[in-house]
């Protein structure tokens, strides 16, 4: 049998989408020897390799009905950052929704959680298997929002958001001989970003000593798009298979906890309609 593997995009709050699948996924112990994650499907991707259904849901909606809001204005206006990283990456896995780093370091497989490297503008596949701490920072890395967050530093590498350079991994799982892949994408069928007709001079005013970082950041548009299209004819040569959202979906910075849960529950409903059909291809 071919080697099987999990491919997550990002998205935001959109990622709860993602979540919902993940959970039905557990809940039925269907289980891959490969995830590679970006930005919050990187978050997603370790609560399940730890094996910890609901973890993320807690995270992203549980918590704001209980005021402990991840998106913090004041905080962007004083610090500049408007995702509370202390609190997503530090108080939740370490104290208040604890990780199970123990479960997630005795995976005998494949992690990698996608970040994108300052200094080279390349994609950085951060993989860690004993360092609780450094798991965390590269989860950050990954997660760090251009613009709404600052830079994170992992080996002291300046990092930000793996989307900026590969938003769907798919290419990465296939270099690795990871011949049959799930991929579960945050946007509907068909979606493509417009493309802006000239580069963005904000890009190189805010990372000026970063170069080749702005370089791949004014290709990053049309690099999710051409990736897009390479999905879509792998998914019609049914050499992969895709999940997403198949209407409208929340905003990347969506704070309200029903309109979050409902796109949870879509995506759990989602996952437990086409299972019978996803497991008859991964059996073939």
């Amino acid at each position: 049998m071919e080697r099987q593997g999990l491919v997550l995009e990002g998205g935001g709050t959109r990622g709860v989408f993602t979540a919902g699948i993940l959970d039905y996924f557990m809940e039925m112990d269907l289980r891959f020897p490969y995830v590679i994650g970006v930005s919050a499907g990187a978050c997603n991707a370790l609560s399940y390799v730890a094996n910890q259904k609901g973890r993320n849901r807690k995270c992203m909606i549980d918590c704001l009905e209980e005021d402990a809001d991840y998106i913090n204005v004041r905080k962007f206006l004083k610090e500049g950052q408007l995702f509370d990283m202390d609190l997503i990456f530090d108080q939740f896995p370490n104290d208040s929704i604890p990780f199970d780093y123990d479960t997630f370091f005795q995976y005998e497989g494949t992690c990698y959680l996608v970040t994108t490297n300052c200094l080279t503008g390349e994609p950085y596949y951060f993989e860690e298997k004993s360092d609780r701490d450094r798991l965390m920072q590269g989860a950050r890395a990954s997660s760090s929002l251009p613009y709404a967050d600052p830079i994170t530093y992992v080996d002291g590498i300046p990092m930000l958001d793996g989307g900026l350079s590969d938003p769907i991994p798919i290419r990465k799982a296939l270099r690795d001989g990871v011949k049959k892949n799930v991929v579960i994408l945050t946007r509907p069928p068909h979606y493509r970003k417009k493309v802006p007709k000239k580069q963005s001079r904000l890009n190189r005013r805010m990372y000026k000593d970063y170069p080749q970082l702005c370089k791949s950041m004014d290709c990053r548009k049309s690099y999710y798009n051409h990736t897009m299209d390479l999905i879509e004819r792998l998914a019609e040569k049914e050499r992969i298979f895709v999940l997403q959202p198949q209407g409208e979906v929340i905003s990347r910075m969506e704070r309200k906890p029903a309109a979050l849960r409902a796109f949870y529950e879509e995506g759990y409903a989602y996952a437990k309609e086409q299972y019978p059909r996803l497991m008859e291809w991964l059996s073939k």
